[in-house]
């Protein structure tokens, strides 16, 4: 279980994110939802300890962030906003070189790394540069990295983006295995199809401030006779005064 209590990220006066208060249970498919700058890679962030919480903790089973950084970070999975990193490296290396960084042993890190690479079509080019791949490859090689020492919690920020669409249907099937599973899945989208396949609860955020937390059918409860689409822009986009 994961807990953000009154969590805040400020940068000089602009608040980023602001008195962030939600819990995410294990074995649900959680998605964060909001425009660009809304603070979906904040939160994110802070999650994965690449930035501080200005205030407030992140509790992971009563475990305090801020107390058991390097514990918690061996439990989490993730795939960050740009594929981009570690462009140096062949695919390969980069594999094990997370694998590495987890304790994975090495059998067992070929093995995963076997499969997933089977999975997403990079086979055989995992011994090629990073930097020479495609958008949706490097997408591809950062994904299999995630999961190659299958952590408990899985993190993926716009994780579908740039991929194709065998690769997307097969991130997704495995997203909600590793949920069923009894593991934590947490992903960011603006896509609300996407959500509405994949989340058994979502959160939306506008300008850094949490504004629902529930199940897509809670939401469409509260707005009756309104389609997905028209309640979210209704909720986090721009009033219709301001177009123009």
């Amino acid at each position: 279980m994961i807990k953000f209590d009154h969590v805040s990220k400020l940068y000089g006066e602009k608040e980023a994110l602001s008195d962030l208060n939600v819990t995410i249970n294990n074995g649900e498919i959680f998605g964060l939802i909001g425009h660009n700058g809304a603070g979906k890679t904040t939160t994110i962030s802070i999650l994965t300890s690449i930035i501080e919480a200005s205030y407030g903790e992140v509790y992971l089973d009563d475990l305090a962030l801020s107390q058991h950084r390097d514990e918690i970070k061996k439990k989490i999975g993730y795939v960050p906003d740009s594929p981009d990193i570690f462009l140096n490296l062949t695919a390969n290396e980069y594999w094990h070189f997370l694998a590495k960084i987890y304790d994975i042993d090495k059998n067992l890190a070929e093995e995963r790394i076997g499969m997933l690479s089977k999975l997403f079509d990079l086979s055989t080019q995992k011994e090629e540069m990073i930097d020479s791949f495609s958008h949706g490859m490097r997408q591809k090689v950062i994904v299999i990295g995630a999961l190659v020492p299958n952590p408990d919690i899985w993190i993926l920020d716009e994780p579908l983006t740039g991929l194709d669409p065998q690769a997307s249907f097969d991130l997704k099937e495995l997203m909600k295995e590793h949920a069923k599973a009894g593991n934590t899945v947490i992903f960011s989208t603006h896509v609300l199809q996407v959500a509405e396949q994949l989340c058994d609860r979502i959160g939306i955020l506008k300008q850094g401030k949490l504004i629902f937390v529930g199940t897509l059918d809670e939401l469409k409860a509260n707005h009756p006779e309104k389609d997905l689409e028209t309640i979210y822009l209704e909720m986090a986009g721009r009033k219709s005064q301001e177009v123009g």
